[in-house]
């Protein structure tokens, strides 16, 4: 079942690349603390997540935070190695938090799997967005089909 306004975001180990290699860090470490703008794609260097859904946070993440925003953080079933290239690919710098998913737990813990297995992507992350205030869960937009169209920076922006 997949989480719910009011909703806590669950305890789960996720990575972040640093300078030194990957660190683990908790979901509830990253995530809990403030106004955070937290969105997922279905896999990092994909066309939809590079070309539209991470560029639309990374432009806008001046605008996300003047409405409060503390933290924008992008999640992946993808290592951390990976979400470290594509960070560096798309220019991110410290504007998003990307965290690596790698084994999909976090995004089993939220019950948004997406299937992926017919494209030879095995399971990933449904793409979606999510308003999370001290750690709860207060919007979700969760994508109805392929493409940006509830999910994206400039719905969230609408939202706060």
């Amino acid at each position: 079942m997949a989480i719910t306004i009011g909703d806590r975001i669950p305890e789960v180990p996720l990575r972040v690349m640093t300078a030194e290699g990957p660190k683990q860090v908790s979901s509830t470490e990253v995530l809990g603390k403030g106004t955070v703008v937290l969105f997922a794609v279905p896999g990092a260097f994909t066309p939809t997540c590079s070309d539209h859904h991470l560029p639309g946070f990374v432009v806008r993440a001046d605008e996300l935070r003047a409405k409060g925003v503390d933290t924008i953080a992008c999640v992946a079933v993808n290592d951390p190695f990976v979400m470290g290239a594509w960070a560096r690919d798309q220019k991110v710098g410290d504007r998003v938090t990307m965290l690596s998913d790698g084994n999909g737990e976090f995004t089993r813990a939220v019950g948004l799997e997406l299937d992926g297995s017919a494209f030879g992507l095995g399971t990933r992350s449904q793409r979606y967005a999510a308003i999370v205030k001290d750690g709860v869960l207060t919007a979700l937009f969760v994508e109805p089909g392929p493409g940006l169209e509830v999910s994206s920076a400039e719905s969230v922006l609408a939202a706060l």
